[in-house]
């Protein structure tokens, strides 16, 4: 567990990278990837050949003598909920981190990428159950408490229900949103709650997974341990058959998650720990600005 010295540090250090990135790889892209709530009135002016004739005012046009149009202008304050799995499973990692740790970074740039576009940013930690609720708010001091929630959080010995949090997301979040969810989606069961986050809400998923969550690599025989449900065995890691399994339930874990997402019209990202989840990130911002 982190000491609060040690965890006001990494939120520093947190902040500064973000601050960074989201300065100079994804200003502008986070905006016009993410639609506002609608259109706003903003004021009247006289009205323009080529003006919309539905909107012109006709209580003003009649008190002026002539035309007046009104004029709208998108709503772009955005409310942003981030989901995060904080279930056993999540402190795998063999490479340059592990999953949980990638995941507090990708969701601090998400964080400060909201926040400095003056969007509402909300928290939901989950294991096999919602662990921590920060309702969304606005502002610097907000994204710098839910930076200290993420790091704060410890990964306890239990599965991952993302239904759990779905559903107390759907329950909790009344206007339209965008959600993020960041979990290794080691997971079944959450068909129905997804469907009906994705019918109001703007979801997006993305999978962390580290290189030897897919590969079992050649070690002989090892006890290993399943860090949700602590069942200990005997595994010969030299057998072809034994590796073709593994990695074969890997890939129905993966097929599972995008077959579903993609039946909800949700967006699922893949990110792996030793790779640049920056690029993921821009690429995801420029194909919903093209899109």
């Amino acid at each position: 567990m982190l000491t609060t010295e040690e965890i006001l540090k990494r939120v520093r250090i947190l902040e500064i990278k973000s601050k960074k990135l989201t300065t100079d790889l994804f200003t502008g892209e986070y905006h016009s990837a993410f639609k506002g709530k609608g259109m706003s009135f903003k004021e009247v002016r006289e009205y323009a050949p080529g003006d919309d004739i539905r909107f012109i005012d006709w209580n003003v046009s009649a008190r002026f003598g002539h035309p007046f149009s009104k004029i709208f202008e998108e709503e772009r304050e955005l409310t942003v909920m981030l989901l995060v799995d904080i279930s056993a499973s999540t402190m795998f990692g063999t490479v340059n981190s592990n999953k949980k740790d990638l995941s507090t970074e990708i969701a601090s740039v998400l964080t400060f990428s909201a926040i400095n576009n003056g969007d509402k940013v909300g928290l939901i930690l989950y294991s096999d159950k919602v662990e921590k609720y920060v309702p969304p708010k606005k502002g610097k001091q907000h994204a710098l408490y839910i930076v200290r929630q993420l790091l704060a959080a410890e990964s306890v010995q239990k599965p991952t229900k993302l239904a759990a949090a779905l559903k107390m997301f759907s329950n909790t979040t009344r206007q339209r949103s965008v959600a993020f969810i960041l979990s290794d989606f080691i997971d079944t069961n959450y068909a129905d709650p997804l469907r009906i986050s994705a019918l109001k809400h703007d979801v997006i998923g993305v999978k962390i997974y580290d290189p030897m969550d897919r590969k079992l690599p050649k070690m002989g025989m090892i006890r290993v341990e399943d860090p949700e449900t602590g069942e200990q065995r005997w595994v010969n890691t030299n057998s072809k058959l034994v590796r073709h399994d593994y990695e074969k339930e890997f890939f129905r874990i993966t097929d599972f998650s995008t077959t579903i997402f993609k039946k909800t019209g949700s967006s699922l990202l893949h990110v792996r720990t030793d790779e640049d989840y920056v690029k993921v990130l821009q690429q995801f911002f420029m194909s919903r600005n093209k899109g």
